[in-house]
């Protein structure tokens, strides 16, 4: 059972802050190979979409910008789980909650993406919809999606 919780940059605990940023370098820069900026100035406009398994370890984790930040529509980004978790149906019950917490705080909007390519079908199972040409983010081939309601 994951445990979820949604919290703005400014109610984060430094230890919360710490996880999220070491599970992002894990898996982004680590595992990925991709020597990038992930502090982007980003986070402090966001809510932290975070789930823990039953050791209170961060397993997965997304964040929701409003508009304007990256997009004209509200946005969901970093989304990631932990290595050991995947398989297991974790990132799409972390989209789906991500996605509840977006309705709730901006109400039935459309929600734009940057996916990395080699997940489409993960996002279109998810009602995305590819809305670009495939693009290079960081040297890893990605498209823009957009959720309609």
């Amino acid at each position: 059972m994951i445990e979820w919780t949604c919290k703005k940059f400014t109610d984060l605990s430094p230890s919360e802050l710490y996880e999220i940023m070491k599970l992002r370098a894990a898996v982004f820069v680590v595992e990925q190979k991709c020597a990038y900026q992930d502090a982007d100035g980003k986070d402090s406009n966001a809510h932290h979409v975070m789930g823990y398994d039953e050791q209170k370890s961060l397993i997965a984790y997304s964040r929701i910008l409003p508009a304007g930040v990256s997009y004209n529509e509200p946005s969901i980004g970093r989304v990631v789980s932990a290595t050991n978790y995947r398989g297991k149906g974790i990132g799409k019950e972390l989209m789906k909650e991500t996605m509840r917490a977006l309705k709730t705080m901006y109400g039935n909007v459309p929600v734009r993406i940057s996916a990395q390519c080699y997940l489409l079908k993960f996002y279109t199972d998810l009602n995305f919809k590819i809305v670009g040409n495939e693009y290079l983010e960081d040297n890893i081939p990605h498209c823009e999606m957009l959720f309609t309601p």
